[in-house]
């Protein structure tokens, strides 16, 4: 699986909140249903997915969940082991998450979930 693989390659593990968020997304995968892309209902965010959230307080974020090498925040293009990318993966339309913020935690609402298939080379990490 791509995302075990990025996960274990990645050098984000020595920075602390990067660390916590992939421990956590660790724990999830183990208990997590893998599928088939045809399989997978529309809505769930994964590989490519363009995401908005909502804040309670009104504010909207937009993304699409990318590998690390596609990062690219002035195109908003948001990498899978961010901690935003950890905490939304496999979350569907109408979930709502909480979120630590530096000034404490906020709940989030997953409003809308658009999939952009781009084939990904599970054997390419680059």
């Amino acid at each position: 699986m791509l995302l075990k693989k990025l996960m274990n390659l990645s050098g984000y593990h020595k920075d602390a909140t990067y660390k916590k968020s992939i421990a956590k997304l660790n724990n999830e995968l183990k208990t997590a249903a893998v599928k088939d892309e045809k399989d997978m209902p529309t809505d769930v965010i994964r590989f490519n997915s363009i995401v908005t959230v909502t804040a309670d307080e009104g504010w909207q974020k937009s993304f699409q969940l990318v590998k690390p090498s596609d990062s690219d925040l002035k195109n908003k293009k948001l990498s899978i082991l961010t901690p935003m990318g950890t905490a939304v993966i496999g979350y569907a339309k109408g979930d709502k998450l909480l979120w630590e913020f530096p000034a404490g935690e906020k709940t989030l609402t997953v409003t809308n979930v658009e999939q952009k298939n781009n084939y990904i080379d599970i054997n390419t990490l680059v």
